[in-house]
This record gives C-alpha cells, structure tokens and sequence, in this order.
C-alpha cells in the first residue's frame, strides 16, 4: 500500500491533499520555491523541502528536481492536485519510469484528452455528440479561415493544448479572425509552449455543465452527478454549482450517458471531468475532458458525500470501488465561490500581508484555503487564495448560506472580489438559474473587465 506521497503543488489543493493523507495515515511530503517557504501546506506536511527559485518553471514545474526529491525521500507516489503537472503527459511518464505511482489517469490517456482535436475525434468515434468544428488543429491563418467559413460565423479559436481560458478567443467575423487567431496562437505558445489552435461554433446562449466521474481499475464507472459552472469571467469560472437546475431527468440521464460513454472510450482510470455545453433547446455538445482533479471538485463532494482526494489515492493504489454496488446516492444542493486576491474595480491581481482573516462557520460552510494570519499573498502566483462552499437540502437554502458565509468572510490587508461575488449571488437572474455564459459579461461588465 502507499504509505508516502509527495504532493506537486502549492496552496490550498496542496493543504488539501496534505489533509487527506493524515486521515489516510499516509506520510505527505511538500515541495516549495524559495519565497513559498511560510506556506501553510510546507507547515502541515510531515516534510518539506524546497525545490527551486520563485519562478514556476524553475519550481512547480521542475521535472527533474520533483523526482529527484520523490526518489530520494522515498515517496512511492506523486499527487499533481490541478494545474501545473497535473495535465503534463510527459510528467506522468517519468514517474512511471521512476517506478513512482502517478495519482492520474495514465500518460497514454493524458496525452489523447489533452490534445483537445484528437480528443473531438476521440468522441465523435465514441458516439458522443461534439461542438461543430475542425476535425484537426490548424496552424496557419489560411486554414482557420477555411474552417471558419464552413462551419459560419461565429467561431471560437482554442488553444489545442492547455486550460483555465488561456488561447481563446471569440470571432465575429472574418476582418478579425487574422488578428486573433495571431493573439489567441502567442498566447497558447506561451502558457502551453503549443501554439496550435482548432476553431469550433460558437455556440450561444448555452450553459457550461460538466460531469464528475470516478474510475477505478476495473472498469468500474461512477458518475459523481453535474455541474453548472456558466458564471464565468474571461472563460474563466467564479462560482460553480451542483446539481444544474436547468436540466431536467430526461437530459440529465442523457448527459449522464454520454460521460460514461466517453469514458469507457479511453478506459480511463481516476478522477476526471467532462465538460459540455448545453443549448437552450436542450442539445448537449461534448467541449473537451479535464483528466485531473478540477478546482471545483468540492461540490461534488458536497451532494455525494465522497472524499474525492482519497479515493484518488485508493484507485491509485488499486483499490475497487465496491460502493459502486449500491450506487452513489446525489442529495441536496452545494454551491462554490472562488476567493480571488484581486481589486474589483480593474480585475488586477492583489498581493500584501494578511492582517485580519476570518472564515465562516456553522452547519456545512466550508473553506479551502492556505491563508493564515500575517500570511504574505505573492504576486507569482494564481490569484485565487481561497474557496467558499456551502450545503444544504435546497438551491434556495443553498443560496442563503452562500449569502451569509460571504458577509461573514473577512480578509483585510489585500483586496479580493467578496464583494463582486455577494452582487452575483443576491442577482435576481442568478437566483432564478436561467443563467449562461454571458451572464458576468451582461449584467456586471464593470466587474468582468479585468
């Protein structure tokens, strides 16, 4: 069985990983870069030690200096939490040549959903219905041009590689596809080191609904039930909620179907997200696979009862999924906010000691986090530095807790959207549920802006 894992990440999927290997009885162990050294998941682990300059790229994403660590300490596991290596197929390779146990799916897997045109026609040849698009990625102006005209304005270009709304860009017409598709290309390159794109419809108004699954070695397929998560800013999510109201059971079974679908497709293994969009006529489109844990895991969480993180580490380990031979039971209601160190008015990152934190309580409100009083926010890093759930037996309630756990959290010495976040929850059209992509851009352009 493992007994050490070492945790390739930082803040606060770092704590929770740390977390669910001391309730495991699992030895953790934290890497760090040199200005992370006061983070709170280098304090909880059980060891620590740095890996490398502020820079992720010298850091986080140092291969070699990971495993060596790994190797060296004894770690017969390695969990990648989300972004960073998490996605990296070469990455996940290395470890299993290192005989080190990857807590992801296999780097075969990893390397097909991640490609995202090989993922499309990975689908379509599944029977799962695909966004109308390039069959391929398309490297060079003419062909996106070409691709565009078939499928009509207008289009999305999207970086082939990659996630979190990075190389996107919409496309009204053909005098703009030149410049963006240049745009969206140096972007790509940059964050994926892959500057290929593939262009796709844009599809509008739809809902961004995707289904947590959970695989085990067996062929044993959970699906974990759905998520909205249409409040977006930038392509980027704010707040993620499940289940979506707007799908009734009929859909609902479908969408299910088409997750399980596509699964068995790749024989995947682990925890993984697939993410659809949904028309308003009821159509779903299958948009692309995330084969990691997802930020917004902890909804998931919430309406199923399931430690997500633990079973990642048990399928990892081999184990079966025998609760699977009663079914997973999906109750009540869960929302998530993502606490993000920025300043309202222009969306720019925030940094500075922390001078006053205190974190709502009571009866299922939760709060992932790596902040602590006096804890330096750095301005390397993702600007999200926290994240506010809450449960309960209806949406309606779910919205009031959500509501009072907002003005209850209290973070002074930076700036950060708690704000924004109360005006979305206490919007009328949110609370109504009939809310899709466009909704931030609609009704808060002032607040979506950065």
């Amino acid at each position: 069985m493992i007994s050490k894992i070492l945790i390739a990440n930082r803040g606060e999927i770092a704590v929770r990983i740390v977390r669910a290997c001391k309730e495991m009885g699992i030895t953790s162990v934290a890497v760090f870069s040199d200005v992370d050294k006061d983070a709170l998941h280098v304090s909880l682990a059980d060891e620590s030690y740095c890996i490398g300059p502020y820079k992720a790229k010298d850091s986080y994403l140092n291969m070699g200096a990971i495993l060596s660590i790994a190797t060296a300490c004894g770690a017969e596991a390695i969990h990648p939490g989300y972004g960073l290596l998490s996605e990296n197929a070469e990455f996940a390779r290395l470890c299993r040549e290192c005989n080190i146990i990857f807590i992801g799916p296999p780097p075969e897997v990893i390397e097909k959903m991640g490609k995202k045109d090989e993922a499309l026609r990975t689908m379509q040849k599944a029977g799962v219905n695909t966004v109308p698009g390039s069959a391929q990625a398309v490297t060079d102006i003419n062909q996106a041009i070409s691709f565009a005209e078939e499928i009509g304005y207008p289009v999305l270009l999207k970086a082939r590689s990659g996630g979190g709304g990075k190389g996107i860009r919409k496309v009204d017409n053909s005098e703009q596809l030149e410049r963006l598709f240049l745009s969206a290309s140096a972007e790509a390159a940059n964050s994926f080191n892959d500057g290929a794109l593939y262009v796709e419809k844009y599809l509008f108004p739809v809902k961004h609904v995707e289904v947590q699954i959970l695989c085990d070695n067996d062929n044993n397929i959970a699906i974990l039930g759905e998520r909205d998560c249409s409040v977006q800013r930038k392509n980027q999510k704010m707040l993620e909620e499940s289940p979506c109201i707007a799908l009734n059971n009929k859909t609902r079974a479908k969408l299910f179907e088409m997750a399980k679908s596509a699964a068995k497709a790749i024989n995947y293994t682990g925890a993984g997200t697939l993410e659809f969009l949904l028309d308003g006529q009821g159509k779903l489109y299958f948009m692309e696979m995330n084969t990691r844990l997802q930020v917004e895991h902890t909804v998931s969480e919430m309406v199923t009862g399931l430690d997500l993180v633990k079973w990642q580490i048990r399928i990892a380990d081999g184990m079966n999924m025998d609760f699977l031979k009663e079914g997973v039971s999906l109750n009540g209601h869960a929302i998530e906010c993502r606490i993000n160190a920025e300043k309202s008015d222009n969306g720019m990152p925030s940094c500075g000691k922390i001078s006053l934190l205190h974190i709502p309580g009571g009866p299922n409100v939760r709060f992932d986090t790596a902040l602590y009083q006096d804890y330096n926010v750095l301005p390397f890093y993702d600007s999200m530095i926290g994240k506010l759930i809450v449960y309960a037996k209806t949406r309606e309630e779910a919205i009031r807790k959500m509501k009072a756990a907002l003005c209850e959290l209290v973070i002074e010495g930076i700036h950060c959207n708690r704000e924004a976040l109360i005006e979305i929850i206490e919007d009328e059209e949110f609370e109504s549920g009939r809310y899709t992509t466009d909704f931030l851009t609609k009704k808060f352009k002032d607040k979506v802006s950065g």
